[in-house]
């Protein structure tokens, strides 16, 4: 069962390219299409600039897209009005990159995570205490924290607060932006577990977003490439990691620094390559064919003049004419 389903969706920004000069649209998120299972977890890579963050907002409906269908459980969640909108937001929760940028000053750990219990009447007011402090243990917190304020945790204690808080209401799917980026390796690898113990006992769906590719790699069932507001390949992330064949997907994987690659000689031969034929693509100025072609060292002819459709190659979504 899917979960989260879009079609086509858009979201392009208005933008002035000087103080008097023409309007222009930035395409954050140009045309992209796919589908979260239930109790699965759906992970979008791809540089800064590719639309990774706005697809988030989107699916939170914390902004409204230009075009195009976003499903839950097969309803358009523009639809939702009033009570139906509020289950909406019980059922789909968000992790910031940021846990103190997140996190209210003035509101202590116990004010934090009852807000949500309160707001959607989930339990009786008795009951709260209890059930913080159940939620807290999930975490790996302990119940002597309840009354401190965010500027006493450290970086990996906050993100906890705000997975406890994402959890107090029970949700069906969570939206984690970037979760792990502001956080130090040793503090990543235990919200990590966190993350993946709290996946596999409660069945919770997870958007997984972020741009470190061995987290994505571990964490993820299903991984959708994007790049400059296009998804330019979908695949399970086994076949992803084991054969990439867009070649952007190439280009990203093959940034993981990893000791044995620096022996290998095609890798070495590919980055010579990059280096040779590299160039940043205007954002405001994409090329008419495919988005990728200022950049792509494989290129022809074609991929000057015609944008790629997203099409099924070796049991995954390819956006490339190569193929």
């Amino acid at each position: 069962m899917n979960i989260i389903e879009i079609t086509n969706l858009k979201k392009y920004f208005s933008c002035k390219q000087s103080f008097w000069g023409v309007q222009r649209w930035l395409k954050a998120v140009d045309d992209i299409s796919f589908t979260v299972k239930k109790g699965s977890v759906f992970a979008i890579v791809g540089e800064s600039g590719s639309g990774k963050s706005t697809v988030a907002r989107l699916l939170l409906r914390l902004i409204t897209p230009t075009s195009g269908k976003i499903l839950f459980k097969g309803k358009d969640i523009q639809s939702f009005k009033r009570d139906s909108l509020k289950d909406f937001r019980k059922s789909i929760q968000i992790i910031f990159q940021d846990p103190f940028a997140s996190l209210n000053p003035r509101m202590t750990v116990y004010d934090s995570i009852s807000e949500p219990l309160k707001i959607h009447k989930i339990i009786h007011k008795s009951e709260i205490k209890s059930k913080v402090v159940g939620i807290l243990n999930k975490v790996g917190l302990q119940e002597d924290i309840l009354n401190r304020y965010p500027h006493e945790f450290s970086g990996g204690q906050r993100q906890r607060i705000c997975i406890a808080r994402a959890l107090a209401v029970s949700p069906e799917i969570i939206v984690a932006d970037e979760p792990l980026s502001a956080l130090d390796v040793s503090i990543q690898a235990q919200i990590l577990n966190i993350l993946q113990e709290l996946q596999k006992n409660s069945g919770i769906s997870f958007v997984f977003i972020s741009h470190d590719l061995r987290v994505v790699q571990y964490f993820s069932d299903e991984v959708a490439v994007m790049y400059l507001g296009k998804i330019v390949e979908k695949a399970k992330t086994e076949d992803i990691f084991k054969k990439p064949l867009h070649p952007y997907t190439i280009e990203l994987l093959s940034s993981i620094p990893l000791i044995e690659k620096a022996k290998d000689k095609n890798f070495q031969k590919y980055n010579e390559k990059l280096k040779d034929k590299c160039e940043a693509t205007d954002i405001f100025n994409a090329p008419s064919g495919c988005v990728y072609s200022a950049r792509c060292i494989k290129k022809i002819e074609v991929c000057n003049t015609i944008q790629p459709e997203l099409k099924e190659i070796e049991e995954r979504m390819v956006a490339c004419h190569l193929f």
